[in-house]
C-alpha cells in the first residue's frame, strides 16, 4: 500500500482512547497486531508493511511528542490540546470520547457567575479555565490548580466553582453539584506535526481522507 522508506510515527493517548483509535484505524486497513498483546512490555510497535510506528503516551505528553517531531501524528482529547497549548495542527475530530468542559458548582453559585464577582475556581485545567473566564466572560477569578477529585473543592469551601470534564454528570449530582455553564465540547482529535504535514503531505492527507470517509458512514 505504502512504499516510502520513512516511517510515519503515531503517539496515542493511553487507555480507552488508544483502543478506540486502533479500532477506527482497522476500518481503513491500518493494523498493529503487536499492540493487542496485553502482556507486552514493548514501548514501540511497528507495522513493517505499511511503514508505520506507534507508541502509547500519557495524554498530556502526546502534543509535546507531536510538536517536537518525535511523533508525526497524535491522537488525544481536545481538553489536552487546549490545556497544553502546543504548536501543532489539529486536523480531524474523530468523534469518540465525547464529553463537555463545564463550570460546575452548587446551584447558588450561578449568581456569582452572572454578577462577575471575584470567585475562586478549582480545576485540573488552569489554562482552559483562565481563557474562559478572562477572555470569554471577562471575569476576574482566582484559579486554584488541583490534581485529584475536583468536586471536593466547593464542598469543603476551597472554591465557589470548578471547571472540569463532565460526561454523565452523575458524580456532580451525587455531591449536590450541577453544571452551571458549558465551556466547550470535547472529543478525541487527530493532531499533526507542522513539518511532517509538509514533508509527508501525500501520506498524511490520504490517511485523513480515508478516516473522514469512514467517519461519515
Amino acid at each position: 500500500m505504502i512504499r516510502e522508506d520513512r516511517y510515519i510515527t503515531f503517539a496515542l493517548g493511553k487507555g480507552r482512547l488508544a483502543k478506540q483509535t486502533l479500532e477506527l484505524f482497522e476500518k481503513i486497513g491500518i493494523t498493529c497486531e503487536e499492540m493487542k498483546d496485553k502482556d507486552t512490555r514493548r514501548l514501540i510497535f511497528v507495522n513493517e508493511n505499511l511503514r508505520l510506528r506507534f507508541f502509547l503516551a500519557k495524554g498530556p505528553d502526546v502534543p509535546t511528542y507531536v510538536e517536537y517531531g518525535a511523533a508525526d501524528i497524535g491522537v488525544v482529547g481536545k481538553d489536552t490540546i487546549l490545556e497544553e497549548g502546543r504548536n501543532i495542527y489539529e486536523v480531524l475530530d474523530l468523534g469518540f470520547g465525547r464529553c463537555r468542559m463545564c463550570v460546575c458548582g452548587p446551584t447558588g453559585a450561578g449568581d456569582l457567575l452572572q454578577h462577575h464577582e471575584l470567585i475562586r475556581v478549582a480545576t485540573k485545567y488552569p489554562r482552559i479555565a483562565k481563557d474562559y473566564f478572562y477572555n470569554k466572560k471577562h471575569q476576574t477569578v482566582e484559579i486554584i490548580k488541583l490534581n485529584g477529585s475536583i468536586e471536593l473543592a466547593p464542598i469543603v469551601g476551597l472554591s465557589e466553582v470548578i471547571v472540569d470534564i463532565v460526561e454523565t454528570g452523575s458524580t456532580l449530582r451525587e455531591n449536590g453539584l450541577g453544571v452551571l455553564e458549558e465551556v466547550c465540547p470535547l472529543s478525541a482529535r487527530m493532531v499533526v506535526n507542522q513539518v511532517s504535514l509538509k514533508m509527508e503531505n501525500e501520506r498524511i492527507t490520504r490517511l485523513i481522507t480515508d478516516l473522514k470517509s469512514v467517519l461519515k458512514q
